[in-house]
């Protein structure tokens, strides 16, 4: 697919190291071991896996319980990215090349889809990281105790946690490769976008657990069932309406920061320091709630989600340490090996987050035998949630 290697993306392609003519076709299949560096198999089957687990998790968890929550959540954030990508990987072809250009470019993993710009593993990243963060709110109970909307603030806060520990990193090794120049991605924060580390990190998540939470969860929190006809319209529904929240969100920094890139830097910013304040207050004040409560009070919870935010934590910290020597040897954020470096103060305070995030919610109360892990009708739904 020749015609579809413009000079940006061949460029970018080369410096990662390999070759857009060569790229395969809609599907391709690579050696792992003949990938650009040992840590690209590590992260995409760490990912993989936790994303198929996460989907296991969700079939069982409507069979045994009748709560589609988490089948809604993992596929309308499938649904999300096969709306949000395809213009971004194909800016010719979808009419976006005036707006948003090439952007960034994957490198090639042992599975690709799309002529080398889809690995299988950013499939897999978006309902397992969205998973991650939902279900780390839900059991620390903010969606019934505080709403939608809070509930929805909080998942956008632990996602860029979670996210972010990633995004710091993947430029130095090679994970994939931002096109500096591209208007879009200004202003930087060390190597990556910081439109990336607001909008992808916290702004996406947020828009899609409100509407997951609006559209189903907070309706099985009052006890309703739903028909499989009403969760796929439902599903479709929540992937649209999170896309658009994507290009709502963010407007005073896209909007008032249009012509510079100064404004438009602290606006996105301020956002985000805005919805980080509010959700460390709300949870901070759930978790104290939680500690003050009966121990004998059954609450929600998910095994899977906190013990494999271990993993992902304790792989993340791996691949982290093997960088680090390349880290400090960087020149003007460049290491010698001519990749770009993450801000590791940045990394240092998401890690900490995100590891507060899970110890609390190993401070949940068990769910007792044979309840399902519902949670307790004693506690009372916020008055926005019902």
């Amino acid at each position: 697919m020749s015609d579809m290697c413009s000079p940006t993306f061949s460029d970018l392609a080369t410096r990662l190291g390999f070759s857009c003519e060569e790229a395969g076709g809609f599907a391709e299949l690579r050696n792992p071991a003949a990938l650009e560096n040992w840590t690209l198999p590590v992260l995409e089957w760490t990912i993989v896996i936790g994303s198929v687990l996460a989907l296991v998790y969700a079939i069982v968890r409507l069979r045994r319980h009748g709560d589609p929550t988490n089948l809604v959540l993992w596929f309308g954030a499938t649904a999300f990215l096969f709306v949000i990508e395809p213009p971004i990987y194909f800016p010719a072809t979808f009419h976006t090349e005036e707006y948003l250009g090439t952007m960034f470019a994957h490198n090639v993993f042992t599975v690709d889809f799309l002529w080398g710009r889809l690995p299988l593993y950013i499939i897999a990243i978006y309902p397992l990281m969205a998973t991650l963060a939902f279900e780390i709110v839900r059991m620390l109970g903010v969606f019934r105790r505080y709403g939608v909307f809070l509930g929805a603030v909080c998942v956008g806060f632990v996602h860029h946690a979670f996210y972010e520990i990633f995004d710091q990193l993947g430029p130095q090794l090679r994970w994939w490769e931002w096109a500096l120049d591209n208007k879009v991605n200004q202003p930087f924060f060390d190597s990556v976008p910081l439109p990336s580390v607001v909008v992808f990190a916290a702004l996406w998540p947020m828009s899609l657990a409100l509407c997951v939470q609006f559209f189903v969860g907070r309706h099985v929190d009052a006890g309703r069932r739903f028909s499989g006809l009403e969760l796929v319209w439902r599903t479709v529904v929540i992937g649209l309406t999170a896309s658009v929240g994507v290009f709502v969100l963010p407007l005073p920094a896209t909007v008032f920061g249009m012509g510079s890139d100064t404004v438009r830097g602290f606006l996105y910013a301020a956002e985000l320091v805005a919805l980080s304040a509010v959700a460390v207050v709300v949870m901070a004040r759930r978790w104290s709630q939680l500690r003050r409560e009966s121990s004998d009070t059954a609450r929600y919870t998910n095994d899977f989600v906190r013990y494999f935010s271990v993993v992902y934590l304790a792989v993340m910290a791996l691949l982290w340490a093997t960088a680090l020597p390349d880290f400090f040897d960087a020149v003007d954020g460049v290491t010698p090996n001519g990749d770009p470096i993450g801000n590791l103060w940045y990394t240092l305070a998401c890690f900490a987050v995100a590891i507060v995030c899970v110890i609390a919610t190993f401070t949940v109360p068990q769910a007792k035998a044979g309840d399902g892990s519902i949670p307790s009708a004693g506690e009372p739904a916020a008055a926005g949630a019902a």
